[in-house]
C-alpha cells in the first residue's frame, strides 16, 4: 500500500476497492458520470475567474469539451445496460482536497492550488481508471476505461504545466509534494466504498 504509484501518487487504491466496484458497477457508472460533469464545471469556473490568463483559457477550454465528451459516454454506458444517471452524490474525497485550496493572498497562489487539487483528482481517477480497465469483466468497459485513463493522464500533466505557467515551478512542486502527501492521508482515511469513484 505504500508503494508509489502512477502519476506521483503517494499511495495505492485499497486492491479491495476493484473487487467490489466491479460487483457494484451501476453505482460506480452513475458516480462516474457525476465525475466528469463537476469535472467540467470546474475547468468552467476557472476560466470565469480568470479570463485574463490566455494559455489557461485555451487549455482548459478544450479539457472542458474533452469532460463533457467523457459524461456523454458515461451516460451512454448506462444507458446500454439499462441504467438511470441518478442524482450526483457527495465527493467527500474532493471536499477534503478541496479544503486545502488557500484563501486569500495572492490570487496566483490560490489559482496555483485550485489547478494542483484538480491534477490530483485526475491522477487519483487515471489510477482507479486503470484498476477498472485491467480487472473489470466487462471487455467492452475495460476497453472505455482504458482509453479515459489515458485521457485523465494528459490532463493531470496540463494542470501542473498550468500552474507553472503562472506560479513559480519551484513553489508549485514544492506544494505539489504537500498536497500528495495530504491526499494520500485523504485517501488513507476514507473508507473504501463500492458506489464511487473517489
Amino acid at each position: 500500500m505504500k508503494e508509489k504509484t502512477i502519476l506521483k501518487l503517494k499511495l495505492n487504491t485499497d486492491p479491495r476497492w476493484v473487487d467490489i466496484a466491479g460487483k457494484n458497477i451501476e453505482d460506480i457508472l452513475v458516480d462516474h458520470a457525476w465525475c466528469e460533469q463537476k469535472a467540467a464545471s470546474t475547468g468552467i469556473s476557472m476560466i470565469i475567474h480568470y479570463p485574463e490568463k490566455t494559455r489557461l483559457v485555451d487549455e482548459l477550454t478544450d479539457l472542458v469539451a474533452e469532460e463533457w465528451s467523457h459524461f456523454e459516454r458515461v451516460l451512454l454506458e448506462l444507458r446500454k445496460r439499462g441504467f438511470q444517471l441518478g442524482r450526483p452524490r457527495r465527493d467527500e474525497y474532493v471536499v477534503q482536497l478541496l479544503a486545502h485550496v488557500r484563501k486569500g493572498g495572492a490570487r496566483e497562489r490560490q489559482l496555483m492550488d485550485q489547478l494542483l487539487v484538480s491534477a490530483l483528482i485526475e491522477a487519483r481517477s487515471c489510477e482507479r481508471f486503470k484498476l477498472l480497465w485491467q480487472n473489470i469483466a466487462d471487455q467492452e468497459l475495460s476497453k472505455f476505461y482504458y482509453e479515459l485513463m489515458v485521457s485523465e493522464a494528459a490532463h493531470f500533466v496540463s494542470y501542473v504545466e498550468l500552474a507553472k505557467e503562472y506560479c513559480d515551478p519551484k513553489l508549485v512542486e514544492e506544494r505539489l509534494q504537500e498536497l500528495l502527501k495530504i491526499e494520500g492521508e485523504i485517501v488513507t482515511n476514507l473508507p473504501v466504498r463500492d458506489d464511487r469513484i473517489h
